[in-house]
């Protein structure tokens, strides 16, 4: 192409209308879905104050910290050290994958941790359980100007937003959205790879809860 061919391309992209609202809005696709289902998200945070008034959330990753909703049958929740377990991903220029951590058995978190008894979040277990087969459920907190690693999990997962910015996106396969905390609940294939990062000035919430699906064999 000519100089003024080159010119003349790049002024139709500057002269092109810069989309700066729907960033601040859900955006899916096959990989992220809002699903019909939905809680009322005063409720899911007066709970959440609460509980947090007497737990501590666990440092999974730098930045990035873990509070377990549920753990296996007579076990305890602070024996359950598996807030991350496998997932896989690519480390080098080389570009080949790799699993790390061990394989976690979803389908053994089957019982409620007692601080979340008598909350509403009992009411969403149940909700959840009825519909789907669920494993883990965290509440998971990102920091700001955080993010977590580009990897993929065995499983999918579902995401409730409770607190949240407009700096705070979902990654999956290169599909980028916000979700809002408006007590919508989310389907996201993270068997794709995905990641989680918070751009924004406040901390980042999520209930996180994997199903309990076997594990994806690409």
């Amino acid at each position: 192409m000519s100089i003024s061919e080159d010119t003349k391309e790049l002024n139709s992209y500057i002269n092109e209308r810069v989309d700066i609202d729907s960033v601040a809005t859900f955006k899916g696709n096959e990989h992220i879905v809002k699903l019909k289902l939905k809680f009322d998200i005063e409720s899911i945070r007066g709970a959440l104050d609460h509980i947090k008034s007497t737990s501590e959330f666990k440092t999974a990753a730098s930045g990035f910290h873990a509070l377990a909703m549920t753990r296996r049958k007579d076990g305890t929740a602070d024996s359950d050290k598996d807030l991350v377990g496998r997932y896989y991903t690519r480390v080098d220029d080389s570009y080949e994958e790799i699993a790390k951590d061990e394989l976690v058995d979803e389908s053994l978190f089957s019982e409620l941790v007692d601080i979340f008894k008598g909350t509403y979040f009992e009411t969403i277990y149940k909700e959840l359980t009825a519909r789907y087969p669920i494993g883990r459920v965290r509440i998971l907190e990102k920091d700001s100007y955080n993010c977590n690693s580009w990897h993929r999990d065995p499983e999918p997962r579902i995401h409730i937003p409770i607190y949240t910015n407009p700096g705070s996106l979902f990654i999956v396969n290169h599909h980028c959205t916000h979700l809002p905390a408006d007590g919508s609940v989310y389907f996201t294939d993270t068997r794709g790879y995905h990641t989680a990062l918070n751009g924004g000035e406040h901390p980042r919430t999520h209930l996180v809860a994997t199903l309990a699906y076997p594990e994806y064999q690409p």
